[in-house]
């Protein structure tokens, strides 16, 4: 009896009819797991691996071609794990050590009501922009701003926005991300190329969400639905549990700094965890080094006589972040196997067929990355399949990479949180505790970025010809 997972056989060409088999079968038990019986994402996501790898062995791959395949996926990912790692450790860190409660009573007595949501996005785009990481930015200055907003009295869905909408925006055009410099290797360009593209569209979307939430902010507060009584309950609370005191914001500033000084991501954010642990026995009295071990796998719990202080600050930890971590992994097995298998291959070169002009060009990537972080539920699988996929297409047409870049950042980078299975609709559901169909509405910048760069294509703002020489590059293989 041959064992089919061993024997050698000749490897076909996938078809349609394979890559729908895996693409659709992938999207039917989502839909069931997630929609229909309320499960995790998972197990779902497992489901869809199994499903993809029957169909590649049926193409003539052994096992370990496959498991080849699944391997070379998680590693792309392997990046995107650490740092979720790192910041789970330096989370709980910062709450024992006082940090972010620093960072919240004080925002509590510098932030006006008005202006809060305004400072929000921000505080967060610069902060994402210094550190190159929505995530970092997220878990750590956004989990203060939450907690800021809860103070104020304001709704947590556009909070947790304007949190979002600053996150993203710093992150689609820091050089330091990494979807920033995965973007333009995709494409053939080069990152500051790619940055100073991105510009006038990121900025015109960006523009559009600090309007609406001036406007909004403004008439909440307008229209006295604002509680102020909450921030002083919140505030008296924090300084009973925590000694709050300004140097515990050197923290986050060696973060910011670390990374601004062109640091790695990893490192620098592995500076913050060490300064919080070194202050944390400092400043709160009875911390030990067994606290600080504790709270960083376990995450910090937080006892005071204010139930919504407990609930926000009762957070951290490497055990806190399993979730998202082991969601990355599975969803990269997918991606992995798909894109070995050639199997999206074939599903874009028929898409490309159909596509006529830039516009639609354009439009074609943005909507396989949005698609692709639906159903692969992974960001960098967004950026990374459309962009060698749609690659050749942009040449044939005489299109600049950087258009390609743009395209995908406007619609890989910032609607994966969008997706409540993604792996970083996951992570802001962990981090924030908040499910994303409260969020998605606030998420101004991240469902007004892919529109205003799809209307500006049709303006050659965001769909740029290569000159001849530019052409003979790109054809040589070279970046433009």
């Amino acid at each position: 009896m041959k064992n089919i997972f061993l024997e050698e056989r000749e490897i076909r060409k996938p078809t349609m009819v394979h890559a729908l088999i895996s693409l659709l079968g992938l999207v039917a038990v989502m839909v069931v797991g997630i929609v229909i019986m309320g499960a995790d994402p998972h197990i779902p996501m497992f489901l869809g691996v199994i499903i993809a790898s029957i169909v590649t062995m049926t193409l003539g791959y052994k096992w370990s071609d496959i498991e080849g395949m699944m391997i070379d996926g998680i590693a792309k990912a392997m990046q995107s794990v650490l740092i979720l790692a790192i910041v789970g450790m330096m989370i709980g860190a910062w709450l024992l050590s006082g940090t972010i409660p620093t960072m919240i009573y004080y925002g509590l007595k510098l932030l006006s009501p008005k202006i809060f949501l305004v400072a929000t996005v921000l505080i967060c785009s610069i902060t994402s922009l210094a550190t190159g990481t929505s995530w970092g930015t997220m878990g750590t200055m956004g989990l203060a701003l939450i907690g800021i907003g809860s103070g104020l009295g304001m709704p947590i869905g556009p909070t947790a926005g304007a949190v979002i909408s600053g996150a993203y925006f710093g992150d689609k055009l820091s050089p330091l991300s990494d979807t920033t410099n995965l973007a333009p290797a995709m494409a053939g360009t080069d990152v500051f190329t790619h940055v100073k593209y991105m510009l006038k569209s990121t900025l015109l979307a960006y523009a559009i969400a600090m309007v609406f939430f001036g406007v909004y902010g403004f008439v909440h507060v307008s229209g006295g639905t604002v509680d102020s009584s909450q921030a002083e309950i919140i505030m008296n609370g924090l300084q009973d549990a925590f000694n709050i005191n300004p140097l515990l914001l050197l923290p986050p500033a060696i973060v910011i700094l670390a990374i601004a000084l062109k640091i790695p991501a990893i490192p620098g954010i592995t500076m913050g965890f060490i300064a919080a642990a070194i202050m944390a026995p400092i400043f709160q009295s009875g911390v030990s080094v067994s606290d600080i071990l504790d709270v960083a796998l376990n995450g910090f719990v937080c006892e005071t006589d204010v139930e919504s202080i407990n609930d926000l600050l009762s957070s951290g930890g490497l055990l806190s972040m399993a979730f998202s971590i082991l969601m990355v992994l599975i969803a990269m097995m997918y991606g992995g196997i798909m894109e070995g298998s050639r199997q999206l291959e074939v599903i874009i070169n028929a898409l490309l067929k159909v596509v006529k002009g830039p516009a639609a060009l354009i439009g074609a990537t943005e909507l396989t990355a949005f698609f692709a972080n639906a159903i692969m539920a992974e960001q960098y699988i967004s950026i990374l399949i459309p962009g060698r996929m749609f690659a050749p297409a942009y040449r044939e047409k005489g299109i600049h990479p950087k258009s390609l870049s743009n395209a995908l950042e406007s619609a890989g980078t910032v609607t994966s949180c969008l997706i409540p299975w993604n792996t970083c609709g996951v992570f802001i559901a962990t981090t924030l505790k908040i499910t994303t169909s409260v969020y998605a509405p606030w998420a101004v910048f991240n469902y007004t970025m892919p529109l205003v760069c799809f209307i500006l294509a049709f303006f050659g703002v965001t769909a740029t010809e290569m000159t001849p020489e530019e052409q003979a590059k790109a054809d040589a293989g070279e970046l433009v």
